[in-house]
Order: C-alpha cells, then sequence, then structure tokens
C-alpha cells in the first residue's frame, strides 16, 4: 500500500486560474469514500477523547455545537497520513505559487439537533498572514444545506482582509460587520475537498438533522509568509510556527 492518502494532482492552468479569480476550488474525490469513512470514525474517536460522547453529537446544546475544532490526532492514524500527505502540500504549493509548509490541522464537527450557523469570516480575521494562506476542507460524509454544508462568497479574497467584530454567540469566533449577500452553499460528498483562499469570506449553515456533520480541514502557508496576531509581528512562520503539529499517544482535553 502507498503511503499517500490521495494521490497526487496536477492542476491545469484553467484550476489554477479559477482558484486565483473566485477564491476557491472544488476537488471532488480528493479520497476515496472508504478513506473519508477511516477518517470519520477517526474524527468521532477524537471527540470521545475530548469528552464528547457520539450520542451527544446528535443534539446540539451549547454554542461550541456549531464547530468543535481540535488539533489532535494520534500516532499511526489516517489522519496523520492526512496532515502529513506530501500529495496534499504540493496542492497547496500549487495553488499558492511556491513552496509552501504545513500551518494547522483540526477537526470541523458541526452537532445535529441544531448545531448552530458558524457566521462568515476570514480564517485572516484571526491570525494575519502578509501573503498566502490555504485552507483544504474535506467532507468525511455527504454536506448539504440541511447539515449545515460550508458557504462560500466567490471573489471575496479580492478585498483584502476585512474588518471583523466578534461573533454574537460571544464564544471567541470572528465575523464581518457586514454578511455578503452573494455566496454559494457548497454540496459534497464523502472524499470530496474545496480548496480556499484564508481571505475567501465562508461559514456554514445551522445542522438540523440529528447526525454530526463531520469534516476535517488542513491550512498551509506559502514559505516566505509572515503571520501577525493583535498587531504583533510573529515573523516568518517558516522560522516561527504558530502550532507545534505533531502526532500524539492519546487524545485529551489537556492536549487542547
Amino acid at each position: 500500500m502507498s503511503d499517500e492518502i490521495l494521490r497526487y494532482w496536477e492542476l491545469s492552468k484553467n484550476e489554477l486560474r479559477f482558484y486565483d479569480a473566485f477564491g476557491y476550488l472544488s476537488l471532488p474525490g480528493l479520497i476515496s469514500g472508504e478513506t473519508a469513512a477511516a477518517l470519520a470514525e477517526e474524527v468521532l474517536g477524537v471527540m470521545e477523547g475530548l469528552g464528547i460522547r457520539r450520542e451527544d453529537l446528535g443534539r446540539a446544546t451549547t454554542s461550541k455545537d456549531k464547530l468543535r475544532q481540535s488539533r489532535q490526532y494520534l500516532a499511526g492514524s489516517e489522519l496523520e497520513r492526512l496532515v502529513h500527505s506530501k500529495a496534499l502540500l504540493d496542492i497547496a504549493a500549487q495553488l499558492m505559487g511556491g513552496p509552501s509548509t504545513l500551518y494547522m490541522p483540526f477537526t470541523a464537527v458541526k452537532s445535529g439537533g441544531g448545531g448552530g450557523r458558524f457566521h462568515f469570516h476570514q480564517d485572516n480575521q484571526y491570525t494575519q498572514f502578509d501573503g498566502p494562506g490555504i485552507n483544504i476542507w474535506f467532507a468525511l460524509m455527504e454536506m448539504k444545506p440541511e447539515n449545515g454544508c460550508l458557504q462560500m462568497a466567490p471573489a471575496s479574497h479580492l478585498e483584502g482582509t476585512l474588518d471583523s467584530i466578534e461573533s454574537e454567540d460571544k464564544d471567541g469566533h470572528r465575523t464581518v460587520a457586514l454578511e455578503p449577500e452573494d455566496f454559494l452553499p457548497l454540496r459534497m460528498m464523502a472524499g470530496d475537498a474545496v480548496a480556499f483562499s484564508r481571505l475567501t469570506l465562508h461559514g456554514s449553515g445551522a445542522n438540523s438533522t440529528d447526525e454530526p456533520r463531520l469534516g476535517y480541514a488542513v491550512q498551509f502557508h506559502r514559505d516566505d509568509v509572515r503571520a501577525a496576531r493583535d498587531g504583533v509581528d510573529l515573523g516568518l512562520l517558516t522560522d516561527n510556527p504558530r502550532y507545534e503539529i505533531k502526532p500524539v499517544d492519546t487524545i485529551s482535553p489537556e492536549n487542547e
């Protein structure tokens, strides 16, 4: 069996032009349905390690249920293979136009039973990059408006980093003061992925089904990118990574 969890993709000039023009690119079938199912099971295992029972993911009770994020993944897992995939890094590098480096991965779990709307935001409204950053987001199950699929505002990345405010849930997440009128729900099947710029406005709807929506995101930056947070220059990210990205032997709340 290959060490790679996905096949290499040589993106066409038109795909690269589309990404540059609209700030996102659909990557259908980037991983197999079988791999997506295995990753979904591991993501549920991460939730259990954090003390969130599977049955509880079917009924939202707090604002945290709109998006459960964790950077933890087990050594030897399929998630480790995905996070450190050379083929995935190569896709990021093609889209960003140069050698690139892993920034961070995280689970993207929206609880069922009303797991709430995640407001439109840019990833760059948290830690600010002065150059290209990208999020490659995987659907580990079917994604549709009913279970809170991603929503994307095409070409919004062309406006640069927008001013942001804290979301109305007061949970530390950011949002834009004026939400876009023109956006698309991204319907995806298990194994599909979408790559989008750190500047592209995106969000998600509420999950009105009785099952959790399971996704996974892996973010990268181009190697010449510097970062800042709260007005403080963090320097070149290759020299000063924001996060230590490595597998753990046990998933636990203490590792968050």
